[in-house]
């Protein structure tokens, strides 16, 4: 019998599954090239003007209910990177087996 070194995730970190090659891309927080399959995506929708000058700036507006334009960005993180801002949380063994999404919190 051949002794098999313990897997700690059963996709060793990475979402490839067979494609051999990834390209990489820059983390956001600290510019390191992280193959794209293992970085933490985060897609963030926001409004261009902040809450406090959105008011100032409806009731200026010549337009009447004129709907501002959003920004739209899709960030990567690298592992190190997103635990150390709290974006993803290390779980114990057991909850690292868990593979449904975690609950979100939408206003």
């Amino acid at each position: 019998r051949v002794a098999t070194m313990t897997v700690k995730r059963r996709c060793h970190g990475r979402n490839k599954k067979g494609r051999g090659h990834v390209n990489r891309v820059r983390c956001v927080s600290t510019g390191k090239a992280i193959p794209k399959d293992k970085a933490i995506k985060r897609f963030i929708v926001r409004n261009i003007v902040e809450a406090s000058a959105l008011r100032d700036i409806r009731e200026s507006s010549c337009i009447e209910g004129y709907q501002l334009p959003k920004i739209y960005i899709k960030q990567f993180y690298s592992i190190e990177a997103a635990i150390h801002q709290r974006i993803v949380r290390v779980r114990s063994r057991e909850l690292r087996r868990s593979r449904e999404p975690p609950q979100r919190n939408r206003p």
